[in-house]
């Protein structure tokens, strides 16, 4: 969970801050925000957490996710506010690090609420449909879906309107995002399924959610 926090937090304050731009042989230029290089990790953090303990585990370290964010976001804010010292040359600076940070913050917590819940449940599910077997597909699967999600609400919250990314670039964003989002899922698949396999044999658990209730509301089980 700290982990997953962790990753949370850092690739949605400071990853957003600044917009890449790649020149890729065949496939051409690639404009994408820096946070999308680690933000993938908390839905593997997801995957594993769901595949191990349950959708309710998974869906309460998604609430103290979002919990933290907010608190970070709001962090960002009030600094930000603050009214700087004579001899502080730095507040321009900062602000455009920092200044649009509430904006980018509350996209990324509506998006990553919808998102992460969005993989959790077509995990869960795929697990039950697949009674325990190809992991793959249900890695892989519910990434397509929830990463999916995270980023038709992302950008156009984020970013619409913000003169950061131009609006009519805005979709080729939003399709590039997701696709280098599934292709770390992909490339990390060896290492999911080697941590899952690792928390299944040391803590003896593999949950199935034929009972769970899935209202990502409630955190009874």
């Amino acid at each position: 969970m700290a982990a997953f926090v962790i990753v949370l937090i850092t690739s949605n304050i400071i990853g957003p801050a600044k917009i890449s731009q790649i020149d890729m042989p065949v496939i051409g230029t690639i404009t994408f925000g820096a946070g999308v290089i680690f933000f993938p990790l908390s839905f593997i953090f997801g995957d594993i957490l769901t595949e191990v303990y349950g959708y309710s585990a998974s869906r309460r370290v998604i609430w103290v996710g979002f919990i933290g964010l907010g608190f970070a976001s709001l962090m960002a804010w009030t600094i930000v506010a603050l009214p700087p010292a004579p001899y502080w040359d730095n507040q321009e600076v900062y602000e455009v690090a920092f200044g649009s940070v509430w904006r980018v913050a509350l996209a990324g917590m509506v998006a990553f609420a919808a998102g992460e819940f969005v993989n959790s449940y077509v995990m869960a599910k795929m697990k039950i449909w697949t009674k325990g077997k190809r992991l793959w597909t249900r890695t892989i699967g519910s990434t397509i879906f929830g990463e999916g999600v995270d980023s038709i609400i992302f950008y156009p919250l984020a970013f619409y309107n913000s003169g950061v990314i131009p609006n009519d670039k805005l979709l080729l964003v939003v399709l590039a995002q997701f696709l280098a989002k599934t292709l770390v899922e992909i490339i990390f698949t060896p290492v999911t399924y080697a941590v899952i396999k690792f928390l299944k044999t040391h803590e003896k658990i593999d949950f199935y959610d034929d009972k769970t209730n899935f209202n990502p509301f409630t955190l009874k089980e």
